[in-house]
């Protein structure tokens, strides 16, 4: 067995894990986005919408507003490999718009978002609105509750065995929640879910800072088309360098510090967009 088959096998299942706690409308979406998961038509599907319509429409609802920035620190794309995006936490859409910007420049993996279960996947409209606006994007569930918090540990775990698989990207929030005070720059505490994710799956980590997104989306999709909102920043940085922190012990303090990394490498970037949104002279 290679080491990468032990970390596999070292992963915890979802369906296993909540069987008694996972609802059947829960579990029926969770079946049925694996089944997409799985190489086949279905897939082959769904990656070609995410690339198309999907990104599409998220740029469009925005374009009179958005302004990129660090395009050329990106790495080469790689459709049989993985990438982990990590991005600050303003907005419900931050990572709609910065994941849309990568596709359209070229992006070719399958999009998954870890996203919060209330709605999404325990309402039964849950489904459509994951279908329609992100083709099943927002995946896997993480739950609030903390009777069921330990199943988290094995979403994430779902998400890193995709990674290694490769052909995948995901974005991710390393604070965990919405920041949401007046102060754009300052982050949350890093959540160490997010860096035993990423010390599993041992993938590219991409940082993106964005800033100027709502909250309210058909204002933002006005605003955007008329151009009279505020504009949308968002910063790329290279690739987190973990050095030797991505080899240390598996711990919630290796998983903490990887995170707070992902955090220090999103605040440069924060401050880089502070500056150019001076310089631009509008807010």
């Amino acid at each position: 067995m290679t080491d990468r088959d032990s970390r596999a096998a070292a992963d915890l299942d979802l369906l296993e894990m909540g069987q008694s706690s996972l609802t059947r409308l829960e579990r029926a979406q969770i079946r049925f986005v694996r089944a997409s998961l799985r190489p086949g038509a279905l897939d082959r599907g769904i990656r070609l919408l995410q690339r198309t319509a999907g990104q599409w429409w998220i740029r469009a609802a925005i374009a009179k507003l958005r302004r990129v920035h660090g395009l050329d620190r990106l790495p080469a794309f790689d459709s049989a490999g993985s990438l982990v995006l990590v991005a600050n936490h303003r907005s419900f859409f931050d990572l709609y718009v910065t994941a849309a910007e990568l596709v359209a420049h070229g992006l070719p993996q399958r999009i998954l978002f870890p996203v919060r279960s209330t709605f999404f996947y325990d309402h039964p409209l849950g489904p459509v609105v994951n279908g329609v606006m992100s083709f099943f994007a927002m995946y896997p569930p993480i739950f609030r509750e903390k009777r069921r918090a330990t199943l988290n540990l094995a979403s994430l775990d779902e998400v890193a065995g995709l990674l290694r698989r490769g052909g995948f990207f995901v974005g991710l929030h390393p604070e965990g929640t919405r920041k949401k005070d007046d102060d754009p720059y300052t982050l949350l505490p890093p959540q160490s879910g997010v860096g035993r994710l990423i010390r599993k799956a041992r993938v590219t980590v991409v940082p993106v800072f964005i800033n100027g997104l709502g909250n309210d989306l058909p204002k933002q999709i006005i605003d955007g088309i008329t151009g009279k909102g505020r504009l949308i920043h968002v910063v790329y940085g290279a690739p987190v360098d973990f050095g030797p922190l991505i080899d240390a012990p598996e711990s919630p303090r290796t998983y903490k510090r990887i995170a707070e990394r992902c955090l220090e490498a999103i605040t440069v970037l924060g401050q880089e967009e502070k500056a150019i949104r001076a310089r631009d002279g509008r807010s």
